[in-house]
């Protein structure tokens, strides 16, 4: 318990703004999921048929998994919050429909006739009638709506939209219990408030009520236009992948372009997804710089073939050359360490099978376990390419990256991917077995932005430049250790590493 007050503590601030993105997310998605909803079942009212279809039509929407929902709208729309709020829009449909249907649907026929026999007309017998006799069943789709949306909307932190699916991306990437607990009881309280509130709406007066509704609308949307009104100095806005290490690089860039550039303001996106989640927010304008690993490039994001067992510097070189002509990006200077794939045991059973290398796998085929992340399961230059250039013939367990290492310390695999910078390395005992064939390629991190960013902003390369060859590989290991199992912040790592390396001045 006191773990997590403390966490929560030095957490606040985090909490208070993945608190104001989740409510804003939601809230839109409410919103406009009960201007579809609403006037489409009073419609559906006197049509059965079509009424059966919408009906099965909202059924099967909300039965597609989200994470798929997601990964269908981004080639659409991009990343970041308009997709999570299409995607939460659709899961709110069915139970406000349905709802809204069924309340006017099941009105006894007396009534009906009775508004008929006063002369009502159709709007005014829907305003004065049917709607108030129906409204308890509306609430109550509404506040289930709520509930479902608020849950979902976790998933918007993997898509760059932030919200409470933050403190739970990082519980999970840093084995850190508190900051899961943070995110999901704070979703849990948040939707028990807005549950209460709706519930709330309908007993109150309509003054009121309105007036509470308003004020809600002023607060969500006059925040953001104040903000962008009082804010005069340029804002770029730099993203990272998952995990500690992304997050100490982007705050190394702010660090030294806010440091070299007064009219300059820095605004990160730390933990906002994976490598073509990046890369698409990068095209779309949605972010202006991020790092990237010259192997992903070669291997994920550019089109070509390469061969195998490219120095570090012909990597970067055509990296840098297909980025440029393919997307008409810039790639800086690569850091000096690379963080490349790697295959990890613990040293016992390293030390009791006398594994030095890769390829001394092949002798205790029949006891390896291994559970690796999806991700390196179906890459070419992962687990597919390595079992033919290695002749392994295992199969691995999907997991989730963090739970790997938890896994493997507990015994249940004996054989994990790793990066080669990963503090778990050092926090859990593991040692790296020699790629003998040189299968894996270079991963050297640098600054990837467009070429037209690159050349509007001269000060902000020749700024990023100055991590042109700096940080080793045992530097990169030491501070995500810092972050991950000594619970430092990432910008006081990063920070520290630049003063003590006399690339920005202790002051700023």
């Amino acid at each position: 318990m006191q773990t997590l007050i403390q966490t929560f503590m030095e957490r606040r601030g985090d909490l208070l703004t993945a608190l104001w993105q989740h409510l804003g997310i939601s809230l839109a998605a409410l919103v406009i999921a009960m201007v579809i909803a609403i006037p489409l079942a009073i419609w559906a009212v006197r049509r059965p048929k079509m009424a059966e279809f919408l009906l099965q039509v909202t059924s099967v929407l909300q039965t597609i998994p989200s994470l798929a929902l997601l990964g269908l709208l981004i080639p659409l729309v991009g990343i970041g919050t308009v997709p999570a709020v299409i995607a939460l829009v659709i899961y709110a449909l069915l139970p406000i429909f349905q709802n809204t249907y069924l309340g006017i649907n099941e009105i006894d026929e007396s009534i009906e006739e009775a508004a008929n026999a006063f002369g009502m007309s159709r709007m005014r017998k829907l305003f004065k009638v049917e709607l108030p006799i129906a409204m308890p069943q509306i609430i109550a789709g509404i506040r289930t709506a709520v509930v479902l949306i608020i849950g979902t909307a976790t998933l918007a932190a993997l898509i760059g939209a932030g919200g409470l699916g933050t403190f739970i991306m990082l519980g999970i990437d840093r084995n850190n219990t508190s900051l899961l607990l943070i995110g999901a009881i704070s979703s849990a309280l948040l939707a028990i408030a807005l549950s209460a509130l709706i519930r709330w709406f309908q007993t109150a007066k309509p003054k009121r009520a309105l007036t509470v509704f308003a004020l809600i609308v002023v607060l969500l949307g006059g925040g953001g236009a104040y903000s962008v009104f009082a804010n005069r100095t340029e804002t770029i806005t730099i993203a990272g992948k998952l995990g500690s290490e992304p997050e100490i690089l982007i705050n190394m860039y702010k660090d030294l372009i806010e440091a070299n550039n007064d009219h300059v303001k820095v605004a990160l996106k730390p933990n906002f997804g994976k490598t073509t989640f990046l890369f698409s927010a990068l095209k779309h304008d949605q972010i202006d710089i991020y790092p990237e690993f010259t192997g992903s490039v070669l291997e994920t994001l550019v089109k070509g073939s390469h061969p195998k067992g490219l120095t570090a510097e012909k990597t970067y070189q055509l990296a840098k050359t297909r980025l440029a002509s393919q997307d008409q990006m810039r790639l800086l200077q690569p850091m000096a360490y690379n963080n490349t794939y790697a295959l990890a045991v613990t040293k016992k059973f390293k030390k009791a099978h006398n594994l030095k290398t890769i390829s001394d796998l092949t002798q205790v085929e029949s006891l390896l376990n291994p559970g690796m992340t999806l991700e390196f399961i179906d890459r070419d230059d992962g687990l597919k390419g390595l079992k033919q250039a290695y002749g392994l013939n295992v199969t691995a367990k999907s997991m989730e990256p963090a739970l790997r290492y938890t896994a493997i310390s507990k015994g249940r695999i004996n054989l994990v991917d790793a990066y080669s910078t990963d503090s778990e390395l050092r926090q859990y005992n593991l040692a790296i077995l020699k790629d003998d064939k040189h299968f894996f390629p270079t991963y050297q991190g640098a600054p990837l932005m467009k070429t037209s960013f690159a050349n509007k902003h001269p000060q902000v390369v020749k700024a990023l430049n100055k991590l042109a060859g700096k940080i080793s590989e045992t530097d990169m290991q030491e501070m995500n250790y810092e972050v991950n199992v000594q619970n430092k912040s990432a910008a006081t790592v990063a920070h520290h590493y630049l003063v003590q390396h006399g690339l920005l001045e202790g002051g700023h």
